[in-house]
């Protein structure tokens, strides 16, 4: 049964056929012939399914590896922040720590997604400072535009303008959107940092009377523009500069794109001059890197995730090949192993990123598609390792600009890559389970049917068995998700899954 190959296409989930699912309209041959050929079924990917508050929720990549690694579900970022601010056991030692400060920075992104924060965390949290008689107080607001819909920053702007609103010394200091600054990840674009660094911090950026009237302006001059690529602003007679003994919070509760700019308050390394640094008491919402302490600080704790698929291979003696390109290479890593950087056992193990093209996406859709199926098929031919997972990144990342033709190809791309790991499984043994962490390029027009939707979708994801020797089968099982696809790799490892782990997805013929 070696290896048991985990194939996660990120993005594309199942649609409902219409304009906007560019995965339904895509020419994809090799998916199509695998559903049609081998046993398939739809996995919830969002909500509960994945530890979030309700169904109403989006899955993201996070919590989706997370569920596929762990084979249980545990309450995640947004239901996590959600509790501790409804029981008050977020404003705890660190708040109070933070709150003794100069000035109080709150930094994060605006916008109600649940997938990297939520405003109504931030709105409690100015409520909770206005309550502990905080006098100064700073939002740095990063626009979404890809959680949520494309331009509606202005709405969020505006609540949060609202609170604000009073006689203390409460304002709205610099802003810009998350993909242009401070929100990289993977040290893909280590620029996007420095921008934002010397946005929040050094306050340089195109000075506006209000962010309402920044985000206005800044639409009209690019009708083509969204929120996520705003261009840095700063706020004029609002003294918004970071200094020396100022608190700082960065209200993400997600770890990805907050693991880098974390660095640069904490003065770890990073891949840009800082300056004249200021020193600061910084926190983040969550603990973004629980292995290397990043932020030493933070207000609510994560979930403990123990006992993942990668720790019950490793104990059983079995070797793993991860791979995935930078864009998404710490989603079969870090957070498949439950939060967990580095190697659970590195004589067993190997990781590799393909460094990510530094490009719009929909300018290369294909993106590392074809050197990760590439690497994959040579370890399938080998067949020295027990199971393999890899991410293909092109259905979420070209998904979120917005462009459905790109989103198209890149659906294609991932195709042709899927019909190439089938064709090693058959030519050298082993199973392929294909899947995906949770939709996107299947929902890609808002409900009038024109405006651009470039967040993720509520849709189901496929799961297909690829099983040439014909000794398994799927079960019926009830409304099943991501998590049971983790005991589902492990029987197939000959590894038995614990008790408590959701239900496999397969069982002997």
């Amino acid at each position: 049964m070696k290896p048991v190959v985990l194939c996660i296409l990120d993005g594309v989930g199942q649609g409902d056929q219409g304009p906007g699912d560019a995965v339904f309209h895509a020419n994809t041959p090799n998916l199509d012939r695998l559903r049609a050929e081998h046993p398939h079924c739809l996995l919830r990917a969002h909500g509960t399914a994945v530890g979030l508050p309700s169904d109403k929720d989006m899955g993201n990549s996070e919590v989706g590896h997370n569920a596929l690694g762990a084979g249980r579900i545990f309450d995640q970022g947004a239901k996590l922040v959600e509790l501790a601010v409804k029981s008050r056991s977020a404003f705890g030692e660190t708040w109070q720590w933070l709150t003794q400060s100069g000035t109080l920075h709150l930094l994060g992104l605006l916008s109600d997604g649940k997938v990297h924060s939520h405003i109504d965390h931030l709105l409690a949290l100015i409520r909770r400072a206005r309550e502990d008689g905080v006098e100064h107080l700073r939002v740095h607001v990063l626009t979404d535009g890809r959680d949520v819909g494309a331009r509606t920053a202005l709405g969020y702007i505006a609540a949060l303008e609202a609170e604000l609103e009073g006689e203390e010394d409460y304002a709205i200091a610099s802003g810009g959107g998350r993909m242009h600054i401070t929100m990289d990840r993977y040290e893909a674009d280590w620029d996007m940092v420095a921008r934002g660094w010397a946005c929040h911090v050094q306050g340089e950026g195109r000075p506006f009377p209000s962010a309402s009237e920044a985000v206005r302006t800044l639409y009209e001059e690019d009708p083509e523009v969204n929120d996520q690529y705003l261009p840095a602003f700063v706020i004029e007679g609002v003294d918004g500069l970071i200094r020396d003994g100022d608190g700082v919070l960065l209200f993400n509760f997600r770890g990805d794109r907050a693991i880098e700019i974390s660095c640069a308050f904490e003065g770890r390394p990073v891949g840009f001059d800082r300056g004249e640094a200021p020193t600061t008491r910084f926190a983040g919402m969550m603990q973004y890197d629980g292995d290397l302490l990043i932020p030493r600080r933070y207000l609510v704790d994560p979930p403990n995730i123990d006992r993942t698929v990668g720790e019950l291979l490793a104990q059983a003696g079995l070797g793993t090949f991860a791979i995935s390109e930078t864009q998404k290479y710490g989603h079969v890593t870090y957070f498949f192993n439950g939060n967990r950087s580095g190697f659970i056992d590195e004589r067993l193990e190997r990781y590799q990123e393909v460094p990510s093209d530094d490009l719009p996406f929909d300018q290369a859709p294909a993106m590392k598609a074809r050197e990760i199926t590439d690497a994959v098929v040579d370890a399938i031919a080998e067949s020295r390792v027990d199971h393999i997972r890899l991410n293909l990144a092109n259905g979420d990342m070209v998904g979120h600009t917005g462009k459905i033709p790109a989103t198209r190809r890149a659906v294609e791309v991932v195709d042709g890559c899927v019909g190439r790991l089938a064709q090693a499984i058959r030519d050298h043994g082993g199973v392929l389970l294909v899947t995906a962490d949770h939709g996107n390029a299947d929902d890609m027009l808002q409900k009038d049917g024109v405006t651009p939707r470039t967040s993720h979708s509520l849709n189901p994801v496929p799961f297909i068995l690829v099983d040439p020797s014909a000794r398994w089968r799927l079960r019926d099982l009830d409304r099943p998700g991501l998590a049971n696809v983790a005991a589902t790799v492990l029987i197939l490892c000959g590894v038995e899954p614990p008790d408590d782990y959701l239900p496999a997805l397969v069982e002997s013929v």
